[in-house]
């Protein structure tokens, strides 16, 4: 099978599913027996063209051929335009992402696929009945927009100059290039000019003169985009304004009976979603922080060394890039965030007094990172713990406290103070907490100093929290 990055073709739409369409939704498992080779350079998903040193080529993502019964060593094929080839595949791996690929193609309904940061819930960004797809399964508002994820940079050549060729100049703005060397595929996500006339759906883009892209490190993810052969409008799989998902199972829970397929690939890496950044600008400027720091972003150099914290903005009611505008990340149960300077100067003794305000709450989810001791350090304990694993394999201790008027049961869970820990389990801690049944979750914050990971961590928890004690 060969498989470009080429201008989309113009295709009939499929029909939208009615309100009354019931969905099953299925997980697939992608049946590799190591799902660390789920992140490398070179795995059995597919793999990077190589140049004349040795090095590894972003222009082009090469994905394996389809296994055949009459012809057990599938050949290598090349493309007529000499960008992709096949690459030989030993059993088909692909074959649960061959049919998330069929699913994109043939239907209007999105499909949840694995990436590094979080679970992401694509559709074909061309065509706007799919794009629309992704709003209706996600309740999520139509200017919020969303970000392109691509196979390789061939494919995001031809998003901004649809006829280019390896022998044409890089259409990609040279601000952006240190960062591509640097960072892709990965964590990052670039603010590029929408071209006119545009091949991405309006919907995409929230009607900005700009969309933002990206090249995921999951090869499970450019995988299925190559074998699309369309980009993929893809935010976090996940209900709007819940915490973004870091398994299927997360996604399963928020998604079921709105969307068919959900690629099971494992954990995410990183946890949090992509860093954001605005090149056009004067100077350049950070719109979201994520897994890439901005201090990293900085060490860069060439034009970055200047680069601005911007988050927050928006332009005429409209945001910049995903997630400035809405309330996000939050789970059912209240969530009280204290701030590090508050959390580590009372030493918890503010936990305590919350608990004994409590009226109709009966459970309390409590998430240290570091510098709490268990239960926030001042809550008496009563009777015995007890580790119960949580959704998503999160170890919780579970104990009781007795307050002036009634006992509460509480769910303490330990992140431990590494802020790239804290990033991987801070949406599956705020779920499992959710799932065993939290009236309030107390969250003790992580120090920020606006540059780094913990900027992303600090900013989803402001964003997931109904209050904030500073």
């Amino acid at each position: 099978m060969t498989t470009n990055s080429t201008t989309p073709s113009t295709t009939t739409n499929p029909p939208s599913p009615t309100t009354t369409t019931i969905i099953e939704t299925r997980i697939l498992k992608v049946p590799l027996p190591n799902l660390a080779s789920l992140n490398a350079d070179d795995s059995p998903l597919g793999r990077w063209r190589r140049k004349s040193d040795g090095s590894r080529d972003l222009s082009v993502w090469e994905v394996p051929s389809s296994p055949s019964s009459s012809n057990p060593s599938p050949s290598v094929t090349t493309a007529a335009n000499g960008n992709r080839k096949s690459i030989r595949n030993e059993g088909d791996v692909l074959a649960p992402i061959r049919e998330a690929a069929h699913a994109l193609l043939t239907t209007p309904i999105p499909v949840a696929f694995p990436t590094e940061t979080v679970y992401g819930l694509g559709a074909d960004a061309t065509r706007s009945d799919a794009v629309r797809g992704i709003y209706a399964a996600k309740g999520r508002p139509s200017d919020n927009p969303l970000i392109v994820h691509v196979c390789d940079l061939t494919m995001l050549r031809r998003l901004l100059k649809p006829d280019w060729t390896e022998e044409d100049p890089d259409p990609i703005p040279p601000i952006y290039h240190p960062l591509i060397s640097k960072f892709w595929p990965g964590p990052l996500t670039i603010l590029l000019p929408l071209p006119e006339p545009s091949p991405l759906a309006p919907e995409v883009t929230a009607h900005l003169s700009t969309f933002g892209a990206r090249l995921p490190a999951s090869p499970l993810a450019r995988s299925l985009i190559a074998l699309t052969n369309r980009p993929l409008a893809a935010p976090s799989a996940n209900a709007s304004t819940r915490p973004s998902p870091t398994t299927a199972q997360h996604v399963r829970d928020d998604l079921d009976g709105r969307i068919s397929l959900v690629l099971d690939g494992g954990p995410c890496d990183v946890g949090v979603e992509s860093t954001v950044v605005d090149g056009l600008s004067t100077p350049p400027a950070v719109l979201r922080p994520g897994g890439v720091g901005v201090e990293e972003i900085r060490g860069v150099g060439k034009g970055w060394e200047r680069v601005v914290l911007a988050w927050g903005e928006v332009v005429k009611g409209v945001p910049r890039a995903p997630g400035m505008k809405y309330k996000h990340y939050s789970p059912k149960a209240r969530v009280v965030l204290f701030e590090r300077g508050a959390a580590q100067g009372t030493k918890g003794r503010m936990i305590e007094e919350e608990v004994g305000k409590l009226r109709e709450e009966k459970t309390v989810g409590i998430i240290r990172t570091g510098g709490w001791e268990f239960a926030g350090g001042s809550l008496q304990v009563s009777g015995e713990r007890r580790e119960v694993i949580g959704e998503g394999g999160v170890v919780v201790v579970e104990g009781k406290t007795i307050v002036p008027g009634k006992e509460v049961k509480l769910l303490d869970v330990d992140l431990g103070q590494d802020v790239k820990g804290v990033a991987h389990g801070l949406f599956a801690a705020l779920r499992a907490l959710d799932g065993l049944g939290a009236d309030v979750i107390y969250v003790e914050g992580v120090e920020d100093r606006g540059e780094d990971l913990a900027a992303a961590v600090m900013n989803r928890l402001r964003k997931a929290a109904s209050e904030i004690r500073a």
